[in-house]
């Protein structure tokens, strides 16, 4: 949910015009997927990474108004905590060397970024949650001051009206409550964007759900939260709970949740922006002025600005995207099953394996959903941010089977298909492709050098939890700037 926001307080009518304008939205886009030209002649890729800001002891910073302004650089913006940053990098193609050219523009940016945030006594740290995080940090005051945050927390916390319960169980537990949405702020993820055709759009949303629990097994990187070590990818359980707008009752009642897997898979791209419509009421209900049928008829490309709001409120894992470009509409599959970090060859790894599997099983003769329950591909999902490499999956004509084993044996050759398939350089793929095969070999994932870090500073450093997370992320910080990926950091 990207868009500025002006107004705070939405009236009755303000709720009833805009359900009607999202309707109507809904159907000029029915119309346009039947007979519009979308570009996608050659599709682009995007990435978005949020970052997390610290001072020089491993405390969150919260300095994103000065650092934005020291960078001065339009790919980076604010996010939810006054600690966080988003840095969005211009899409391309990945044919060819394209994943070099992201790797260098990446870390020039964020070179430059780092250098910025040093002027405020503050570094950059790619990583899912801030391990150093407290309760004390993730207060309503220190969201970030842009006030589309402020009325998204007014709207969320109005529909649920009552705290927001986290109780999430792992390697140990944690329960609290908080009375605002800050506590998503701690939530950072790596997102991909992947430009489709709309009559191949089902196909790679479909695969794009059915690898989700393989994507989160081995990128995982969020095992700690306000001191206790919990989930392999902790972020997933905190954002789940962290933003849920219902109540016990309407739980009770098969409400769905805004932050929400999905229950089925698709046919058709309209599948979910109805189901956007049919089950989740508006949190911030702006009305533009276009009217999209006479757009439409007029011969231009509708915003669809209401529909579009709508959508950035529900935060599916992979969340269709409609967008126009250049004057061109077009269509996306954002993947938001990641978190940020270790380093930047790590995530462009994470960023080969999704796009390569994404496009091999989207094309396979035979679809792995026809295969795969939707149940079970939400299973493994949750299953992989559980227990991360040791995670024990559910797989077509494999069973039950370790997620280390189904990577190496089955996923990464498709997945080398896939970038086949796309152009990219066998140099690139399998430079890429070979990290991913070395955590599973190593059986070292960013969740665990940071839980084999913090044991070893508690152990054999004595120091206490508090100290050892200090101790971990300042070493996780110098490491993470030599791009050596996370599965060859010494343990120390």
């Amino acid at each position: 949910m990207g868009r500025d926001v002006e107004q705070g307080a939405f009236s009755r009518e303000d709720r009833v015009r805009y359900r009607q304008k999202v309707r109507r939205c809904l159907d000029v886009f029915a119309l346009m997927l039947d007979d519009f030209g979308f570009d996608a002649d050659r599709p682009m890729t995007g990435l978005e990474i949020e970052l997390n800001l610290v001072d020089s002891v491993a405390e969150p910073a919260m300095r994103n108004d000065q650092i934005l302004a020291d960078i001065a650089d339009p790919l980076f913006q604010t996010e939810l905590g006054q600690f966080n940053l988003e840095l969005n990098a211009p899409p391309r193609l990945i044919e060819g060397t394209g994943f070099t050219d992201y790797e260098r523009d990446l870390r020039d940016s964020l070179t430059r970024a780092d250098e910025r945030a040093a002027r405020s006594d503050a570094k950059i740290v790619l990583v899912g949650i801030l391990p150093t995080l407290t309760e004390r940090h993730l207060i309503v005051d220190n969201l970030s001051t842009n006030e589309r945050y402020r009325a998204l927390n007014d709207q969320i916390v109005g529909a649920r009206g009552e705290d927001f319960e986290l109780d999430i169980r792992g390697v140990e537990r944690l329960q609290t409550h908080n009375d605002s949405i800050a506590s998503e702020a701690a939530c950072t993820s790596l997102q991909f964007h992947l430009q489709v055709a709309p009559d191949s759009f089902a196909d790679y949303w479909n695969a794009s759900q059915a690898i989700a629990g393989p994507q989160v097994a081995v990128g995982a990187n969020s095992p700690f939260l306000y001191g206790r070590q919990l989930w392999a990818e902790t972020r997933i359980a905190l954002f789940e709970q962290a933003t849920d707008t219902r109540p016990d009752e309407l739980k009770a009642q098969g409400v769905r949740p805004r932050v929400w897997f999905g229950e089925r898979w698709i046919t058709s791209i309209f599948d979910l922006f109805e189901e956007n419509v049919r089950y989740f009421p508006p949190l911030l209900p702006i009305v533009a002025d276009e009217d999209p049928v006479e757009v439409l008829h007029a011969g231009g490309v509708p915003e669809l600005a209401e529909l579009r709001l709508h959508n950035g409120t529900i935060y599916r894992w992979n969340r269709p995207v409609y967008d126009i470009m250049g004057g061109r509409p077009h269509l996306r599959v954002e993947n938001r099953v990641l978190p940020a970090g270790p380093t930047v060859v790590d995530m462009l790894a994470n960023a080969a394996f999704y796009f390569g599997l994404a496009r091999a099983f989207a094309e396979a003769d035979r679809p792995i959903w026809s295969q795969l329950t939707f149940s079970s591909a939400e299973e493994n999902f949750h299953a992989a941010a559980r227990r991360g490499l040791d995670a024990v999956l559910h797989w077509p004509r494999l069973g039950e089977v370790p997620v280390a084993k189904l990577v190496l044996d089955v996923l990464l050759p498709r997945a080398a298909q896939g970038l086949d398939g796309f152009g990219v350089a066998p140099a690139e793929r399998d430079r890429l492709l070979g990290v991913i095969e070395q955590r599973c070999r190593t059986g070292r994932n960013g969740a665990t050098w940071q839980a084999e870090t913090v044991w070893a500073a508690e152990r054999q450093r004595g120091l206490d939890r508090d100290a050892a997370l200090h101790h971990m992320l300042q070493r996780y910080a110098e490491l993470q700037r030599s791009n050596e990926p996370v599965h060859t950091w010494p343990v120390d």
